[in-house]
């Protein structure tokens, strides 16, 4: 190998150690998605609102109890099938019976998660897109889009490779069926 080259192997290495060696300012987090960083601030009140919307929801309605993290790191496969994709899901669910979250690593692997959920914010195409193809990869049976942008609520479900091969697309207002393991409606009124 000439001096100064490097195999794609070797460059994906070397940013995943950055990555993991990255010390972030107060007030931001960062995420190794599709060979990129990204570094984003901490998300605002409306933000948040929409988190704990489906939060208390899912707490009071669904057919299984689940358990919740709002920072729960995931590592998540590359279209390659490498670990090297680190993102940080706005929610993630689990069946409570799992104990998925407990003494987990800061970055754990997705297997047993039921849910993720993302609501749009400062790159909300990095959701729409990156994040989805991420998440199917993981194999996350069900990724729950909040897009504030579009007034929307998109239920994507049945992953397979680097994408799911379902969507549901509503507008805010409109109840949105969640399967099982919830087996409920999602009210969405109070996303507006």
């Amino acid at each position: 190998m000439a001096a100064g080259t490097y195999d794609q192997a070797t460059q994906a290495g070397i940013l995943l150690e950055g990555f993991l060696l990255l010390g972030m300012p107060e007030g931001f987090r960062a995420e190794l998605i599709e060979g990129k960083i990204v570094v984003r601030p901490l998300p605002d009140g409306d933000h948040e609102d929409c988190i704990n919307v489906v939060l208390k929801q899912v707490l009071r309605k669904s057919r299984t109890d689940m358990d919740f993290s709002g920072n729960k790191g995931l590592e998540l496969p590359t279209s390659e099938g490498r670990p090297s994709n680190h993102a940080v899901p706005d929610g993630t669910f689990a069946p409570l019976e799992l104990r998925l979250f407990r003494g987990a690593e800061s970055w754990m692997a997705p297997e047993g998660v039921a849910l993720v959920v993302e609501v749009t914010s400062t790159k909300p195409q990095a959701d729409r897109e990156a994040k989805r193809r991420c998440y199917a990869r993981g194999g996350i049976p069900l990724y729950l889009l909040i897009d504030r942008d579009d007034s929307s609520v998109t239920l994507f479900s049945d992953p397979e490779n680097d994408d799911y091969r379902q969507l549901l697309t509503i507008p805010y207002g409109k109840p949105l069926p969640l399967p099982e393991p919830f087996a409920f409606d999602l009210e969405t009124g109070d996303f507006g």
